[in-house]
């Protein structure tokens, strides 16, 4: 009863001789102070609005306008052209001297021309934006052209941009035309196809082309007229939320800690501080105070992916979920050993210190409570298939406690769970990295609340990790948070010499809150089911991590190659010698040069990789031909890679033709063949150093592990892997235990190996390596895994 107490704000007691009112000043000192920062808030985000709405001009240039307009009614120069007399005419009279009319039509004729200048810079720095002929130069190399334009670009840039200054100066993603297309993409399968399918294809191609393709074409030039970003919109829909299978293992993604670091053991502690940092993040971005990530250090980014990090969930619904974010969140919901608790975030209108958080989460691993019925496995619902779940909750969580409990964790600022495991990378212990990364990707199926735009998770031995919903933005975007959290936790925050969160605490905040449940006997087979079908799902990843030291990015520019195309080589290498053949390979490209810009595709097997792989595999070919034809696919892949960048790559264009032939109903078996194609291979890079808070030069031991994804194919493999610096390249393979073809281990050796073949071929002699055991087993020993 004692907390209950103090949330108490007030008493109200009726005498006879009247009513008693007794205030505690405590909460009232703490309702002003909420108050007082809830206004200062408000006041900080407009003002950043108002710098972000006017730039690259400052409202400091409005004023230098208007003095300039006043001082010319003082001249014999009219420099508004008769502007300024016309506005005077057509102002009330009567109620104005004839200077204060002056002034005052001077003064909106300033505002008038300062705001078309403001339109006149925007639209100059969004014509320069559209500029990318610098990145199909040569490293190294840079015309005059591309110099002139960026002096250009840093003069209309202006001075300090705050997160979102640049929105509305990027271009909009270009529509590559539907010949271009097609062409690339007959292309992007000639090396996977023999002579009749190709033809075959070759002939859906251009009937496509002949008789459909024109009218989509204009219906989809339409919408990206129309629309901000004419691919953006339908990419969520239809690839995220229209999906009615499980997201765990299926959509979500993983990141991991510090991979040789723990800067404290103490769970709780460690919580605590990246807890804090993350509300520290968290302030900066609403209020826009975080610097835009720039190419080059100079080309903008899109940072629209960024507002749904914090306050969003993901409802599930019968033909499709939607995203819910919402604003000022000041709770999160915690969940440890089958219990659910509210923690708020704030007192006294301000954040709980890291020490205060520390105490709170303290206070739930030592509470003995038991799980209410149905509560242990309440997040399996968020496991399983959506439409399921989408009725559970219309049905048993519409009202009363249930309704409360659910709003309460939807609309926390995130989940956070305290699990009972140690998890991490220890180079002494066998799959230890595999370990962690299907703890990460899907733990026990019912420990993290999948529908979270992100779930935090807290181990027993101080370790962390994060789990995060796909539809809302992703890799780099929660990559970008993370590196914020690490650096201010391990390098701002900091700990105690006994791993405590350092500063006082204030014992009097009132603990964490149980949520009440009350599931029906029905709800929880409900839940039962999710349960068991995730189980499945998580049983069958077969995941291995692989951390390649021989030698990383600093080598490989030696080479004078791009260290994305080497490893791209490298995993075609891999796949052919694992699986004998070639397959459709998926590469994540960023298109954020673009205003909401997500992804596009690289398609990395192409004709020059597979002569390259052929001859790799040729006793008769010199390693002067390999090393030829390895530059030659190197370069194929660097420009298809910068193609994609820059607006023309080939299947979110067909994936947007398809969705509009749909609309429209009109049958395209190209389309259609084109959209079932199975990635076997599905890559992607995962970018490092975003904003380079930490030295690893001077901190070479300060590095992030990476993160990764499940298989796409059911029996393909999906390969994250993260250049860490100048000597370490992490590999995160994924692939599924179901499949005879399949084994992430021997994927993983296939690999090094791979890496190291391509490396010697730049040593005046060909140089074996006797490949050491990685970290990880192999299928053969699924006991250990």
């Amino acid at each position: 009863m004692a907390e209950a107490h103090q949330a108490v704000g007030f008493e109200f007691t009726v005498r006879p001789d009247g009513a008693d009112i007794k205030l505690s000043q405590e909460v009232i000192k703490n309702i002003y102070l909420s108050g007082v920062t809830a206004w200062r808030k408000r006041a900080i985000q407009f003002k950043n609005g108002v710098l972000a709405g006017v730039y690259p001009a400052s409202p400091s240039s409005w004023l230098i306008v208007v003095i300039a307009m006043i001082s010319t009614l003082y001249t014999r120069v009219d420099l508004s052209l008769g502007m300024i007399d016309l506005i005077k005419e057509n102002l009330p009279r009567g109620y104005m001297s004839v200077q204060t009319g002056k002034v005052l039509s001077a003064i909106l004729f300033a505002t008038l021309l300062w705001l078309f200048l403001i339109y006149l810079l925007r639209y100059s720095l969004k014509a320069l934006l559209s500029y990318h002929a610098w990145i199909f130069e040569s490293h190294g190399k840079m015309s005059s052209s591309t110099k002139l334009w960026l002096s250009l670009i840093k003069m209309f840039s202006g001075r300090r941009p705050l997160l979102y200054s640049f929105q509305a100066s990027l271009p909009r993603l270009p529509l590559p035309s539907v010949d271009d297309t097609i062409d690339r993409y007959l292309e992007s399968v000639h090396a996977l196809l023999d002579d009749k399918r190709y033809k075959q294809m070759e002939t859906l191609a251009n009937d496509f082309r002949n008789t459909s393709a024109p009218q989509l074409q204009r219906y989809l030039l339409l919408k990206s007229w129309w629309a901000t970003n004419y691919v953006s919109d339908w990419w969520e829909e239809y690839i995220y939320l229209r999906g009615r299978s499980p997201i765990m293992v299926n959509s979500n993604f993983y990141v991991m800690d510090l991979l040789y670091i723990t800067p404290t053991q103490r769970q709780t502690a460690r919580a605590g501080n990246v807890v804090h940092a993350m509300l520290q993040y968290r302030r900066k971005l609403e209020r826009g105070e975080h610097a835009p990530l720039r190419a080059l250090g100079i080309v903008p980014m899109c940072s629209s992916q960024m507002e749904r990090m914090f306050n969003t969930t993901r409802i599930p619904g019968i033909e499709t979920d939607i995203v819910q974010h919402l604003s000022d969140r000041k709770h999160l919901v915690v969940y440890h050993r089958g219990r659910f608790f509210q923690v708020w975030l704030y007192t006294g209108g301000r954040h709980l210190l890291p020490s205060e958080l520390e105490m709170q989460f303290q206070r739930i691993l030592n509470d003995t409570s038991e799980p209410q019925p149905g509560e242990l496995k309440l997040a399996a619902l968020t496991a399983g298939n959506r439409v399921p779940w989408a009725r559970a909750r219309l049905k048993y969580f519409s009202q009363g406690v249930n309704k409360a409990s659910l709003q309460a964790v939807e609309s926390s600022a995130f989940f956070l769970t305290l699990d009972d495991e140690a998890q991490g990378y220890d180079p002494a212990k066998t799959g230890s990295l595999d370990g962690y990364a299907k703890s990460l990707l899907h733990g026990k199926c019912y420990d993290r609340w999948f529908d979270k735009s992100f779930t935090l998770i807290s181990y027993t031995n101080g370790k962390m990790g994060i789990n995060t919903e796909h539809s809302w933005a992703d890799a780099p975007i929660i990559g970008h948070m993370w590196e914020y959290v690490l650096a201010t936790d391990c390098f701002h925050l900091g700990y105690t010499e006994e791993g405590h969160c350092k500063g006082d605490v204030n014992k009097g905040i009132p603990p964490p809150a149980r949520l009440e449940w009350q599931i029906p006997k029905e709800c929880r087979e409900t839940i039962e089911t999710s349960y068991v079908l995730a189980k499945q799902i998580a049983d069958d990843v077969d995941f291995h991590g692989c951390l390649f030291s021989e030698f990383g990015k600093g080598l490989i520019k030696k080479c004078r190659t791009s260290p994305d195309a080497f490893i791209q080589l490298a995993l075609q290498l891999a796949q052919f010698r694992d699986q004998g053949g070639f397959c459709l390979t998926y590469e994540s490209s960023m298109t954020r040069m673009f205003r909401e810009g997500r992804t596009e595709t690289v398609r990395s097997c192409t004709s020059e990789a597979v002569a390259f792989v052929r001859a790799m595999e040729e006793e008769d070919k010199t390693n002067g031909t390999r090393l030829e034809l390895f530059r030659k696919a190197a370069d194929k892949h660097q420009n298809m890679y910068r193609l994609a960048m820059t607006g023309s790559g080939i299947d979110r264009h067909l994936f947007c033709l398809y969705i509009m032939s749909k609309y429209l109903r009109m049958d395209s078996p190209f389309l259609k063949q084109v959209l079932s194609e199975p990635w076997k291979l599905s890559t992607s890079q995962t970018p490092q150093q975003q904003l380079n808070l930490v030295d690893i030069n001077k901190f070479p031991r300060y590095v992030g592990a990476g993160g990764g994804f499940g298989p796409v194919a059911d029996d393909g493999y999906g390969v994250s892997y993260i250049i860490v610096g100048e000597d370490l390249i992490t590999f995160h393979i994924s692939s599924k235990f179901s499949s005879s073809e399949t084994d992430s281990f021997r994927f993983g050796q296939n690999i090094r190996k791979a890496m190291l073949d391509i490396q010697s071929l730049f040593k005046p002699t060909n140089h074996k390596t006797e490949l050491p055991l990685m970290n990880g087993v192999s299928k053969g020993h699924k006991k250990d895994v």
